[in-house]
This record gives C-alpha cells, sequence and structure tokens, in this order.
C-alpha cells in the first residue's frame, strides 16, 4: 500500500480524540498505536487536533472546589471514590498523549511519535484495568463527578512542545510517582491484593512515561542551546497553575531521568 493510500496519522489522531464513549475511545487509541507500530498509517500530519477531545456523557465534570469528599478510604465509597478518581485520570492521560503526537508530531523526530503512542496505549490499558476494577465494586466510570481541570495544562500549552513536555510528563505524570508508592501501601494493607497489582503496574509504566517526557524535553531544550533545568522551570513558571509540592519519590523521579536539579529550586514550602 502505497503512502498516498493510507489514512494519515494525524487523522486517525483526530479521530481518537473526537470519540467520546469511554470503551471506544480506549479501543481508538489503542488501534492507532498499534496500526502505526505495523505501518498503517502515514506518517502525514495533514490536519489540526481539536481544541478539546470529546467526552462520554458522564461523569459529569465539576471544578476542583466543587469535587465532594471521597470519604473514609477504608469504606466502600471511599474506595470507590479513589478507583473512580484513579481511571479519569488515566482516561484523560490517553487523550493528553495522543495531542502530543497529533499536535506536536510533525515537527518531531520520528522517536517522539513513537514513544508517545505507546504512552496513549499504556494509558488505555491502564483505563481498562481500572473500568474492570470499578465493576468489580459493583460500579462504573461515569457514575461519580470527576475533574473538570486535567485538560487545562493541555489547553495552556498548546503552542508549546517545551511547555507540554514540561508540564503534562515532567509535573503531572511526575506527580503521580510521588503520591502512588502511598496509595500502594494503603490498598495492600486493606488486604486488596488485585488493586495493588493494578497500581504497581501503573507506577512502573508512569516511571517509563516521565522518562519518556524527560529525554525529549532535553532533546528539545539542548538543540536550542538552552540548559534544560532551567528551561524547565522557567516553562513551569509560565505555563503550570499549581505549585510544586513536596513530599517527592526522589528515587522514582531520578530513575525517569528527572533529578533535583529540576525541580528542587522551585518547590513549595511546606
Amino acid at each position: 500500500m502505497s503512502e498516498g493510500e493510507r489514512t494519515s496519522l494525524a487523522r486517525a489522531i483526530r479521530a481518537a480524540l473526537l470519540t467520546g464513549p469511554a470503551r471506544a475511545k480506549v479501543f481508538a487509541a489503542r488501534q492507532v498505536a498499534r496500526d502505526w507500530r505495523l505501518g498503517r498509517l502515514a506518517p502525514v500530519f495533514d490536519v489540526e487536533m481539536p481544541d478539546a477531545p470529546a467526552r462520554p456523557a458522564r461523569p459529569e465534570l465539576l471544578a476542583p472546589s466543587a469535587m465532594p469528599k471521597r470519604g473514609r478510604g477504608g469504606s466502600l465509597k471511599g474506595r470507590i471514590a479513589l478507583w473512580h478518581s484513579l481511571a479519569h485520570i488515566e482516561f484523560v492521560a490517553i487523550d493528553l498523549a495522543l495531542d502530543m503526537v497529533g499536535r506536536f508530531g510533525a515537527a518531531m523526530p520520528r522517536s517522539f511519535i513513537d514513544d508517545f503512542l505507546s504512552v496513549a496505549a499504556d494509558e488505555a490499558m491502564h483505563f481498562a484495568l481500572l473500568e474492570r476494577k470499578l465493576a468489580s465494586l459493583g460500579t462504573y466510570y461515569g457514575a461519580l463527578p470527576a475533574h473538570a481541570g486535567l485538560w487545562e495544562s493541555a489547553r495552556r500549552t498548546r503552542h508549546d512542545v517545551g511547555a507540554r513536555l514540561a508540564v503534562v510528563p515532567m509535573v503531572l505524570e511526575a506527580r503521580g510517582l510521588d503520591v502512588t508508592p502511598a496509595m500502594l501501601a494503603r490498598v495492600r494493607a486493606q488486604g486488596d491484593i488485585g488493586g495493588a497489582k493494578i497500581l504497581a503496574r501503573i507506577l512502573d509504566d508512569e516511571i517509563r512515561h516521565v522518562a519518556i517526557g524527560t529525554r525529549h524535553f532535553v532533546a528539545h531544550a539542548e538543540s536550542e542551546g538552552i540548559d534544560p533545568p532551567e528551561r524547565w522551570r522557567s516553562l513551569v513558571n509560565q505555563h503550570f497553575a499549581g505549585s510544586i509540592k513536596p513530599p517527592f519519590n526522589d528515587s522514582a523521579r531520578s530513575a525517569a531521568g528527572l533529578s533535583r536539579d529540576y525541580y528542587a529550586a522551585i518547590a513549595a514550602v511546606t
């Protein structure tokens, strides 16, 4: 099949981003990654990405200040709230990875496309695992309201690949490295072996995702002759609305190539 006969990568990504139902989006993301890996998509960026991805009718999206309290962590209500929150994070992460490629892939090396499509497939798999976990608790994704602000970082960085790399993998995903070990310990203490396996798998994958983002950020900064940690701090200060809060999982961050040279100087004092 000639390149002209193949669907463009950009069109396949746009279609996945504009797929709303959760399970259909999971399938679409995994199909894009597979088709790219098998050479079924042309490396052509001939359409723009949507300003925002399609979403399922539920969950209801609320401002962070309007989100209800989770309840006691050991109660069924608290456990459902935790797993639902994680499922929502992973669902939005599918779109973040797809948009990374569709929006910036034309100007980046082939390895950038390969890496972030693999991230999209991972996030889709994580969501599927969490959706099954919710089903085991007698509920489903969409049963509770969810955080409306997760796409905001993508909107703020839509014109700058350096800013997107600095904020999404190197701030948002890196935060997952910090908070997941304590969450994993609590789930194990509750005797939830299946849940612990899911969290351990996600943590391992997220270390790789942060490493991917850091590697491409460093290469991009160095191509412009800029010190990567200095550039990262500047972009985070410009484009990230929150603060970089300890405690940090320094060992996991270091394994991902995100040394304290990046974040120690701008970490919030607690």
